[in-house]
């Protein structure tokens, strides 16, 4: 592992290199999975990844695996109970963002058979190859993040600005932001 070239950002810890190695931008299309990504990156908002990285596996405890279903049928008492729950992000605003995303997604999987159907369709299915040379240039939005946010705010989703949705579509595949020297760029090429 330590022979390969990677993207800088995730040289910090074992943790994120496996992160980086395995699951960043490799294009996903589970819509449980996705779903798990799209609380997690609204979850990292004015955090680093790292610390939701490290939370990761509570979160997946707190929230039944993220099982869309479930999520979306919270109540109160499992409002409190999160809110308690020291190993997730303890914000009352993300968490009731999270319980009303899942209730999008089935709206949404209503609509377009899935939600990956959903997601993938500002691409027309394809990802979008960067040229990224320099990380410290990589753009926070772009033209994508900013349609697919404003689609989904539409929608009623919440915590979905263009800046989570830019770190979404690039851990979910969609945006291939991995650096031209590291090993995963050429991987994920189409």
């Amino acid at each position: 592992m330590a022979d390969k070239m990677r993207c800088k950002w995730c040289l910090s810890s074992e943790k994120m290199i496996h992160y980086h190695d395995t699951f960043w931008g490799t294009p996903l299309h589970d819509d449980r999975e996705l779903f798990a990504k799209l609380v997690l990156d609204m979850n990292q908002a004015g955090l680093s990844w790292n610390t939701i990285l490290n939370k990761q596996e509570n979160f997946y405890a707190a929230f039944d695996d993220f099982e869309i279903e479930k999520v979306a049928a919270y109540d109160e008492k499992k409002f409190d109970e999160l809110l308690q729950n020291v190993g997730i992000i303890r914000n009352k605003l993300k968490i009731a963002a999270a319980i009303n995303n899942a209730q999008k997604v089935l709206e949404v999987q209503e609509e377009f058979g899935s939600f990956d159907t959903y997601i993938w369709s500002f691409t027309e299915g394809k990802v979008q190859q960067h040229q990224v040379l320099d990380e410290q240039k990589i753009p926070a939005t772009n033209e994508l993040s900013d349609s697919m946010s404003k689609d989904m705010k539409k929608r009623g989703f919440k915590f979905t600005g263009s800046t989570v949705i830019y770190a979404y579509l690039q851990a979910v595949g969609v945006i291939n932001d991995h650096a031209e020297y590291c090993f995963r760029q050429a991987e994920l090429q189409d």
